[in-house]
C-alpha cells in the first residue's frame, strides 16, 4: 500500500487513535496500548455502531476467536467515538465493540473525538482498507458516498485513503455489476479479478450467468477472460452479418431504383449470396412486353 500523503486523513489517523490501526486485530487483546490521557471507559450499552459505516459483513468465526482473547485481557485499543449526548457513536472499533458484547464486557475504552462526517466517513473507510476489513463492493460503495455525497474528486479519494487513482476508479467500476454479481463478490463466490472480466458484458442476465457458470466450473481468471471474449466474438458475427446485409440491401435498392428508371416499370433484384442472384421484371401488357424486348434489343 502506498504512503499517505500529506493532507490525507491516512497520515494523520494513528493520531485519533492510541494505537496504530495497521496491526491486526487478533493481536489487539495482547498488545498494550501506548498511554493517552484522552482514554477513557464507558458503559458498553451506551455505545452504538455508526449505521453509515462501510463494513456491513462481520465474520463471525473471526468475532468469536477475538471475544476469547478479550476475555482475557480486555479491550487493550480504545474505540474511536463521538459523543451523541444520549449515546457515544463508534467512528472506528465495530468490530471490537461486537467482540466485546460476545465477551460480556461491561465496560469498554474509548476516546472521544468531536469530527464532521466527512471526517467520519473517512476514518472508518480507512481503518477497514487499512485492515482489508472491507469486501471489494464495500469499499467501492465507500469511494462512491465519498465521491457523491462530499463532492470530492476522485484524485482527491485517492490521496486520503493512500490509494492511487486508477486503484479507486477500478473499485467503483465494480458497482457497474448486476447486483447479484455484486452479491457474489461480497459472498466471495468469485473474485474481483473474475467481476473486472464481466464488466465487458453488458447484458445483466447474461454477466450473472456467465457469474454463476464461473462458480460452479471453478473457471479461473484467465478461463474466465477467454469465455467472455468468446460471447464477445460470438455478438459480433451476428452484427457483422447485419451490417454487411444492411450495406447490400441499400446496394441492391439503389439498383433496383436506376433498373426502373430504365425499363419504366417494376424492377426487383433478388440476392441469393455470393455475388448472385435475379432481377425479376414487370409487365402489365403484351404491349409493354414488346416495349421491353425492343428496349434491350435498342441496347446492341
Amino acid at each position: 500500500m502506498a504512503s499517505a500523503k500529506k493532507g490525507g486523513l491516512g497520515k494523520g489517523l494513528d493520531s485519533l487513535i492510541a494505537n496504530k490501526v495497521g496491526i491486526p486485530e487478533t493481536a489487539e487483546a495482547v498488545r498494550m496500548p501506548e498511554p493517552d490521557k484522552d482514554v477513557t471507559f464507558v458503559k458498553i450499552t451506551k455505545v452504538e455502531p455508526n449505521r453509515e459505516q462501510p463494513r456491513k459483513n462481520f465474520d463471525e468465526d473471526s468475532l468469536l476467536e477475538l471475544s476469547e482473547s478479550l476475555k482475557q485481557y480486555g479491550v487493550l485499543q480504545p474505540l474511536l467515538v463521538q459523543d451523541k449526548k444520549d449515546y457515544f457513536e463508534i467512528i472506528a472499533g465495530e468490530r471490537r465493540w461486537r467482540a466485546a458484547k460476545m465477551a460480556g464486557l461491561k465496560e469498554i475504552p474509548v476516546i472521544i473525538k468531536e469530527l464532521n462526517e466527512q471526517q467520519i466517513v473517512e476514518i472508518s473507510l480507512i481503518e477497514n482498507i487499512q485492515r482489508e476489513n472491507l469486501n471489494p463492493i464495500e469499499e467501492a460503495l465507500a469511494f462512491k458516498r465519498l465521491l457523491n455525497e462530499f463532492h470530492l474528486k476522485q484524485d482527491e479519494v485517492a490521496e486520503r485513503v493512500s490509494k492511487s487513482r486508477t486503484a479507486v476508479t477500478n473499485s467503483m467500476r465494480l458497482l457497474k455489476l448486476d447486483e447479484r454479481v455484486q452479491q457474489m463478490v461480497i459472498d466471495d463466490l468469485i473474485s474481483t479479478g473474475h467481476a473486472r472480466a464481466l464488466l465487458a458484458i453488458a447484458d445483466n442476465e447474461k454477466q450473472y450467468n456467465v457469474a454463476q457458470q464461473i462458480f460452479d466450473e471453478k473457471l479461473s481468471v484467465r478461463e474466465t477472460e477467454k469465455l467472455v471474449k468468446k460471447i464477445q466474438n460470438q455478438k459480433a458475427e451476428p452484427q457483422k452479418k447485419q451490417q454487411e446485409d444492411n450495406h447490400m440491401s441499400i446496394f441492391y435498392e439503389d439498383m433496383e431504383q436506376k433498373l426502373k428508371a430504365i425499363m419504366g416499370t417494376k424492377v426487383a433484384i433478388h440476392y441469393k449470396g455470393n455475388e448472385k442472384g435475379k432481377i425479376e421484371i414487370e409487365y402489365y401488357s403484351n404491349n409493354e412486353l414488346e416495349r421491353i424486348m425492343d428496349l434491350f434489343q435498342s441496347i446492341h
